[in-house]
């Protein structure tokens, strides 16, 4: 056996920490620093019993980690996969892979030429309950998919916004909560070719927004829906609804996405399946359904096993720079759209 990858942690936030509890039980992989400013950071790295450091720069330098998880604010995502793949360090990078598309195509570019592998971390795609949900879009269970119907909605307590930035431009739920669900209806239904969008900031009165509908042309020739608030008492979202994250109370019966094609269709994350007997059959024939099955796995666990193998250049990331910077083409083309109120384009990158 292969000794353990050192994998170095840049962020000592809440993401940080939850990769450090999964890395903990990975047998392939150990920490081997910390690098944070915050006055908690020197701590928490004292807790790891693993090195730490205020400046990334000098962890690398000293450090020299295998491969690294950065977890730091989103404006210090690109610049900071940039040191690392300048000493050729492989990067898993939470998301969004970066602010502006200009610097995600940047990232992509020095990446390649440098050949080092970014991974980014849109963990839900690594979920099983997605992974089952895609083999039935690909393999045609569905038949033509033909309207996706996605919600996020949901009430964020008056507390999450006594961090000033929170309230500012670039936090709103676009950004940092609806990029998930973007990026799962790009994954599971296919790329996105034009989005028309209206959004509010009428609830809270803050400089970003608290609701938001977005209409969707996908490639493929399906139509969609993304209808997301963050100021409603309301039980549709992926966090309520997945039970992926414990600390979101779970509403098991709830769905978040439905898809709908000529041949069936499916609610997630139930995984229930709907379609008739005999081709052809119609609203006059009892609809059938039936229950898919997957084996359960945590996704940020298995996020990180593939990391190890990605930066072991055993496997190809799943969801590559390119790939990700995808969904942030995606995010602001709907911003464009919600300002012009024209239909939007999205500005992708070419993925290899």
């Amino acid at each position: 056996m292969s000794e353990p990858l050192r994998i170095a942690l840049i962020g000592a936030g809440v993401m940080g920490r939850q990769h450090y509890q999964h890395l903990k039980n990975l047998s392939d992989a150990r920490l081997c620093a910390v690098a944070d400013p915050g006055p908690q950071a020197a701590a928490f790295a004292a807790e790891c019993g693993v090195a730490y450091f205020a400046d990334h720069r000098r962890m690398l330098d000293e450090a020299r980690p295998q491969a690294v998880v950065i977890a730091n604010p989103n404006t210090l995502h690109v610049s900071t996969a940039l040191d690392c793949i300048a000493v050729g360090v492989p990067v898993l990078l939470e998301k969004p892979v970066g602010v502006h598309l200009d610097e995600v195509r940047e990232l992509v570019a020095a990446s390649a030429g440098a050949g080092v592998p970014v991974l980014v971390g849109h963990h839900r795609r690594h979920n099983p309950l997605i992974a089952r949900a895609r083999e039935l879009v690909q393999d045609g269970s569905l038949g033509r998919l033909t309207t996706v119907t996605a919600l996020w909605q949901l009430q964020k307590p008056d507390s999450y916004f006594d961090i000033p930035w929170r309230r500012e431009p670039g936090a709103g739920m676009l950004l940092t909560n609806l990029i998930h669900d973007l990026d799962l209806l790009r994954h599971l239904c296919g790329e996105v070719s034009e989005v028309q969008a209206i959004t509010s900031n009428g609830v809270r009165g803050f400089a970003n927004e608290d609701s938001a509908v977005v209409l969707l042309r996908f490639a493929n020739g399906a139509l969609g829906t993304l209808t997301g608030s963050d100021a409603v008492a309301a039980p549709w979202s992926w966090e309520l609804d997945s039970g992926e994250n414990p600390v979101y109370p779970r509403q098991p019966d709830q769905p978040c996405y439905l898809l709908a094609g000529t041949r069936g269709a499916l609610s997630i994350p139930q995984l229930r399946r709907w379609h008739y007997a005999e081709p052809g059959a119609g609203w006059h024939q009892p609809l059938l359904h039936s229950q898919e099955c997957f084996t359960p796995g945590e996704a940020l666990f298995r996020q990180l096993q593939h990391f190890v193998r990605v930066a072991r250049g055993e496997e190809a990331p799943l969801v590559s720079a390119a790939d990700a910077g995808n969904t942030l083409a995606l995010i602001e083309a709907i911003h464009r759209a919600a300002a012009s109120g024209r239909g939007c384009a999205p500005d992708l990158i070419s993925i290899e």
